[in-house]
């Protein structure tokens, strides 16, 4: 069984398509661990608010599938990938970290580089696996936020959605 974190944002009818998400990903892979929800600003362009989280489950699935899976959660809740990369979103899921492994070989990325770029996606990792390791760095997630400036990025932390 794999240990999976993925990253879960929405900024168009944040609350609704949040919640799709959440139940979409449990009925692909079962019980899940949610971290608080944080408003953050649009990154990368001029949009409304995203809600964050992040969510931790296990799986057989190897991380190509679980990928393939999320890209399916967020089509089935409106996501066009057409659309440019920094635009607002309907639901936006990404693979974080699958177990230690680390991948870049052009078709997925783990661990994924939002994880040491954005507040809004290493907090919610925290809040949820602190002592987990970082591969990159060998330290664990919660020595990576404190070592880190992103505590200096705005985030707003919700009640659950």
């Amino acid at each position: 069984m794999g240990k999976v974190f993925v990253s879960i944002g929405s900024n168009i009818d944040r609350e609704k398509n949040i919640r799709a998400g959440i139940d979409a990903l449990k009925k692909t892979f079962g019980e899940l661990i949610l971290s608080p929800v944080y408003e953050t600003e649009a990154v990368g362009f001029d949009g409304d608010p995203f809600y964050n989280l992040v969510a931790a489950f296990e799986t057989e699935l190897n991380p190509y599938q679980v990928n393939d899976a999320l890209h399916q959660i967020e089509e089935d809740n409106g996501r066009d990938r057409s659309d440019p990369k920094f635009s607002s979103r309907t639901l936006d899921i990404d693979l974080l970290l699958y177990d230690d492994l680390i991948i870049n070989d052009g078709k997925l990325q783990i661990p994924r580089d939002e994880i040491e770029k954005y507040a809004f996606v290493l907090k919610p990792l925290v809040d949820i696996a602190e002592n987990v390791i970082y591969p990159i760095t060998g330290k664990n997630l919660e020595e990576l936020w404190l070592d880190s400036d992103l505590n200096k990025q705005k985030l707003i932390q919700l009640n659950p959605v």
